[in-house]
């Protein structure tokens, strides 16, 4: 049920992602959701481990990988998380303009990341890496590529609520929208942190 009445700073509930029974439901869904989303990607990065030296005479991880790349791109996901953290603040105080502007912010950050995976990507195709030059490009581009679509998914799941939202303005029923897609974001984030360390680190330091 939506809630129609007319809020103000003053009025607006200090947790409003969970001042209603659906916003309650909503978030305790979402929760499950990230349980089965845990288990997707934890069966990933076990392929991926155990794939990884199987390169079938192709160029290896430490050949292939560069740090200064992967080390820009985890900055810009980590940042976009700093900046819907700075979104939700401001969702809490009412300021539906501060918040609509974070998010812009995070937007942009997240493409940003999205762009350079997509230049890596490009990059180690010139070399010889592709999804069928062995069982290890295979499992790189499977587990970092499924990540990649789901900052794509998150970039355009954000962009709705903002674009459907804009003259609705900030209200009991679409709160728990917003701090929901903040959520996955931050899954998003540290799904990105496990790859960081797993793919890149290990694949280039051992």
């Amino acid at each position: 049920m939506h809630v129609e009445e007319k809020l103000t700073a003053e009025t607006f509930p200090a947790s409003p992602e969970k001042a209603t029974l659906e916003g309650k439901n909503k978030f305790l869904g979402f929760w499950f959701f990230l349980g089965a989303e845990t288990v997707t990607f934890s069966t990933l990065f076990a392929t991926y481990l155990a794939l990884k030296n199987s390169t079938n005479g192709g160029p290896t991880s430490e050949e292939l990988f560069q740090l200064p790349i992967a080390f820009v791109a985890t900055m810009l996901l980590l940042t976009s998380s700093l900046t819907s953290v700075y979104a939700m603040y401001h969702m809490k105080n009412f300021d539906f303009k501060k918040m609509q502007l974070w998010l812009g912010i995070t937007l942009f950050l997240g493409a940003a990341f999205l762009g350079l995976e997509i230049y890596e990507f490009m990059e180690y195709v010139h070399e010889g890496h592709t999804f069928t030059s062995s069982a290890f490009g295979s499992a790189f581009y499977f587990l970092v590529g499924t990540h990649g679509a789901h900052v794509a998914f998150g970039l355009v799941w954000i962009l709705t609520l903002m674009i459907r939202n804009s003259k609705r303005g900030l209200d009991l029923y679409n709160a728990p929208k917003f701090y929901v897609a903040s959520l996955y974001w931050h899954f998003i984030d540290v799904v990105w942190v496990f790859i960081f360390t797993v793919v890149y680190l290990m694949g280039v330091v051992g």
